[in-house]
C-alpha cells in the first residue's frame, strides 16, 4: 500500500520497454561502481565511491516521485540510505571526503528541484541544468565559506596522492610477500622489474591532469550517476518522472552545445586569455566527451545490434588483466577519438538520418 503525495498533476503512463529490460542498465550500474576501481581511473577519477552519488540522487528521485504520487515508504527508505551512505565511513584524506559528500548531495538537491518543476523536460535537460545549479552554488558557497578555490585544488591533489600510495603500498607489499614469484616474473619478462616505476609515474602523471580537470570529471561523475539513478528509478518505482532513457543509438542534444566546445577551444589556444586556460580544458574534456557519447550512438546505430555492447563489455573485461589493460586501454583511446570525430560530424552530418546499410 502506497502513500499520495500533496499533488498528482498527471496520470503516470505504463513503463517503456526500455525502462523493463534490465541487462544494459546492470552493465551501466557495474561500470558505475567498478570503474573507479582500477588504478588509473582512481588516479583520475575525483569520486572514488560513487555511490555518494548514485544513492542521494535516486532519493531525490524518490521523493520528486512521492509528490506525484508515489510511494512515500520508498521515498524515506531511499532518503535513509541515503543519509546512511553519506554519513558512513569513507575513504579519503582531510576536507575531500566532506567535499565528496557535500557535492553529491548538491547535485541530488538540485536534480530533484529540476524534477518537481520542469516535468516536462528530457532527462539530459534536467541533468545539465541541475550540474549548472550545483556548480554556481558549489562557487558561491565556496566564496562565502572558509574553502576557496585553491584549497579544493589541494584537497583533490592531496586525496589523488593518496591513493597513487595505496596502490604503490599494494604492489610492494606484494613483491615482499612473494619475493619467489615475483623473481619468476621478472625472469620470464625483465620488462616486469620497471612496472612499480613505471606505475608510480603513470599514475602520477594521470592524477596531475586529473587534479586541473577536477571540474569536468566531476561533472562527468555526476552526469552518469544522475542517468543510472533516472533508469534505476523507473525500474523500481511505480511513478514516471519523465519519459526514459533513450537507446544509445538515440542519444543526441541540441546542436547549440557545440559552443561549449568553441568557447573552451579558444581559451586554450590563445595566448592573451591562458589564465582561463584550466577553465577551457575543463569545457573541452566536458562537451568533447559528450560528444564522444554521441558519436557512439552514431556507431552503434550503424552497426549490428549489441555489437557496441559486447565490444565494451570486451574491452572492460580486459582492463582488469595485467598485460591485456594495455591493449584495452589503447583501443578505448583510438574508440573514444573515433567517436568524438562522428558525434561532432554529426552536428552538421546528422549521419543518422541516413539510410542504414541492409549488408
Amino acid at each position: 500500500m502506497t502513500e499520495a503525495g500533496p499533488a498528482s498533476p498527471q496520470a503516470a503512463p505504463p513503463a517503456a520497454r526500455s525502462e523493463r529490460s534490465w541487462g544494459k542498465f546492470l552493465l551501466a550500474l557495474l561500470a558505475l561502481l567498478l570503474l573507479p576501481a582500477i588504478p588509473q581511473m582512481r588516479a583520475l577519477l575525483p569520486v572514488e565511491q560513487t555511490t555518494l552519488l548514485l544513492v542521494p540522487a535516486i532519493a531525490a528521485c524518490a521523493l520528486v516521485g512521492w509528490w506525484a504520487g508515489g510511494s512515500l515508504v520508498a521515498a524515506i527508505a531511499w532518503v535513509g540510505l541515503a543519509v546512511l551512505v553519506t554519513v558512513s565511513p569513507a575513504p579519503g584524506v582531510g576536507p575531500f571526503r566532506d567535499l565528496a559528500r557535500g557535492w553529491g548531495l548538491l547535485v541530488a538537491g538540485s536534480f530533484g528541484l529540476v524534477c518537481l518543476f520542469g516535468t516536462d523536460r528530457p532527462f539530459l535537460s534536467r541533468a545539465l541544468t541541475a550540474l549548472v545549479i550545483a556548480m554556481v552554488l558549489a562557487v558561491m558557497m565556496g566564496g562565502l565559506g572558509a574553502v576557496g578555490g585553491g584549497d579544493v585544488h589541494e584537497a583533490v591533489s592531496a586525496e589523488l596522492a593518496r591513493r597513487n600510495a595505496a596502490w604503490s603500498a599494494t604492489v610492494q607489499d606484494f613483491i615482499m610477500r612473494y619475493p619467489d614469484q615475483w623473481g619468476q616474473v621478472t625472469e620470464r619478462m625483465p620488462q616486469a622489474a620497471e612496472f612499480p616505476a613505471e606505475s608510480e609515474r603513470q599514475l602520477a602523471t594521470l592524477s596531475r591532469g586529473g587534479a586541473v580537470l577536477f571540474p569536468a570529471l566531476l561533472s562527468l561523475e555526476s552526469l552518469a550517476a544522475l542517468a543510472v539513478a533516472w533508469a534505476a528509478y523507473h525500474r523500481i518505482g511505480r511513478t514516471r518522472l519523465g519519459a526514459p532513457l533513450a537507446p544509445l543509438k538515440e542519444f543526441r542534444f541540441n546542436d547549440q552545445l557545440v559552443w561549449g566546445l568553441i568557447v573552451g577551444l579558444v581559451l586554450v589556444v590563445l595566448p592573451t586569455l591562458a589564465m582561463y586556460r584550466a577553465v577551457g580544458g575543463n569545457l573541452l574534456v566536458f562537451f568533447g566527451a559528450l560528444y564522444a557519447v554521441r558519436g557512439l550512438g552514431v556507431l552503434a546505430w550503424f552497426l549490428a545490434p549489441g555489437a557496441l555492447t559486447i565490444a565494451v563489455s570486451i574491452g572492460f573485461a580486459m582492463l582488469w588483466w595485467p598485460v591485456l589493460n594495455v591493449i584495452a586501454v589503447l583501443g578505448f583511446m583510438i574508440l573514444l577519438v573515433a567517436s568524438f570525430g562522428l558525434g561532432l560530424g554529426d552536428t552538421w552530418a546528422d549521419w543518422r538520418s541516413r539510410a542504414r546499410p541492409t549488408t
